[in-house]
């Protein structure tokens, strides 16, 4: 993580901690309006008075002897009169005080619990809302002091991410001093290393210059009769197309150094093995070291070589392949129209004139047999990596051909069904790395980012595309 994104997680997550601070603020504010109050609750009420209940008891009963006995004298007659006039009234209201007395006593214990009941809720009552306010301050109290308490547990933490940063840090020092002491060794290693491999190169080149001399010495010795005179000097044109023969090794150790081991040639051309299952015989064209052909013999599919380098071809023909030293134009034109099986020519094409390669395409329209493939593989020039690196490093390339151009030399030649495999895809820690987008950014500065990792995405395409490329056709 670079300083500049730690510094901006750093600065979003003290935002965060002061927006938590800021709303447990205002929750803690809040809470303390909310307490409520306590409330106004009404007095007990007074207690039944059932004082004269007593004395209504005992005197509801107006006639306690009842009505007058039957008496047939004048005076029982009169008092008998009197109360057929009175004594009906008299009995109704001593019935009505009956049932009144009656009610009153049935009604008295029960109204005199409601009375006692609701003095004892209004006093539990109260001392609930009183224990409630109690419990709400403090809850807040402790809410208040809740902040300090995390803080002091900060603080302590703090103190011992100080002591483990220190700590840090003089470790960090000590493998920082070991780091640059081991970066030191580990350079004159190298040194060593690079000076051994200049040492191995010069010992190769020399090697395969002695091995083309001695070549030279006893082809020259064969063909010169036994006791015959020494040839005449040889023209300039000879004497400089022998002089390109003898440095010919010189090519075969840039492709040793530069285009990779036998092995590493042979993972990747295997790749090209289906496309020739039918069958033989197929040209390789600029057979170099024969990493094709030896896979065409391995698969047993019978194939040739063919290439200018008279180095390459000896290599080729001391591991047993058939080889020939010849132009591909030369060599075509030079075998029966439809004998081939297949052709096919790897990073061979750049180095030709476009001229020559039009010729090339069209002999090898007519040495193909119908339904036999071409496939011509080459550097991808439109990808900046693979041209300023691969196609600029070789003094032998002449002409960079875009996917497009040699697809359409093709079809023009007569070939069809013509396809573009690319190949060779750059290494993902070459390509530039998209920009992370804040999560808390605002739009503005999203589409900013946006439109940045849209424009290193073309970058990308551009310069660190697939590196090779195959033309394939039919005839």
């Amino acid at each position: 993580m670079t300083e500049e994104r730690l510094q901006d997680r750093l600065a979003r997550l003290s935002r965060e901690r002061e927006e938590a601070d800021r709303q447990y603020n205002d929750a803690l504010t809040a809470l303390d309006r909310a307490l409520p109050g306590s409330p106004d609750l009404p007095a007990a009420p007074p207690t039944a008075d059932l004082s004269r209940l007593g004395d209504l008891s005992q005197g509801w009963n107006l006639l306690p002897d009842g009505p007058p006995p039957i008496d047939r004298s004048l005076k029982g007659r009169l008092r008998g009169f009197v109360w057929r006039l009175v004594g009906p009234p008299i009995q109704t209201q001593q019935r009505f005080n009956g049932a009144l007395i009656d009610h009153l006593n049935r009604n008295a214990l029960p109204q005199e619990q409601t009375s006692h009941v609701l003095t004892s809720l209004v006093a539990a009552l109260r001392a609930h809302v009183d224990a409630q306010a109690r419990f709400h301050a403090l809850l807040l109290q402790y809410l208040q002091t809740f902040t300090l308490y995390i803080d002091t547990r900060d603080r302590a933490v703090g103190g011992q991410t100080h002591v483990l940063d220190a700590g840090l840090s003089a470790l960090a020092d000590d493998w920082l001093k070991r780091w640059e002491s081991l970066s030191v060794r580990e350079r004159r290693l190298f040194d060593r290393v690079a000076a051994i491999d200049d040492l191995r190169e010069t010992a190769q080149l020399a090697q395969q210059s002695s091995l083309l001399l001695k070549r030279e010495v006893e082809r020259l010795l064969r063909e010169r009769p036994a006791g015959a005179a020494a040839p005449p000097p040889a023209d300039t044109a000879a004497t400089a197309t022998a002089a390109v023969d003898l440095d010919a090794f010189k090519y075969v150790g840039f492709e040793d150094r530069f285009r990779g081991s036998v092995d590493d040639i042979r993972a990747r051309l295997s790749s090209y093995l289906p496309i020739f299952e039918r069958g033989g015989p197929v040209l390789d064209v600029g057979c170099g070291r024969g990493e094709l052909l030896d896979l065409f013999r391995d698969h047993g599919i019978q194939a040739r070589g063919v290439d200018v380098n008279a180095s390459m071809v000896e290599v080729c023909r001391e591991r047993g392949h058939t080889a020939e030293r010849a132009g591909a134009l030369e060599y075509l034109q030079s075998i029966p129209e439809r004998s081939l099986g297949g052709l096919i020519a790897i990073q061979v094409v750049e180095h030709l004139e476009p001229a020559y390669l039009v010729r090339v395409l069209d002999a090898a329209f007519q040495a193909l047999r119908p339904g036999a493939p071409i496939v011509l593989e080459t550097i991808n020039p439109a990808c900046w990596t693979a041209f300023f690196e691969s196609y600029l490093r070789d003094f032998t390339h002449r002409w960079p051909l875009h996917p497009d151009t040699l697809a359409y030399l093709i079809r023009a030649s007569g070939f069809g069904q013509v396809r573009i495999d690319f190949r060779s895809p750059s290494p993902d820690t070459d390509r530039l790395q998209a920009v992370l987008v804040p999560s808390d950014a605002p739009p503005g500065v999203v589409t900013a980012f946006e439109t940045m990792n849209g424009t290193i995405e073309k970058l990308n395409a551009r310069l660190f595309g697939y590196q090779d490329y195959a033309a394939i056709g039919w005839r």
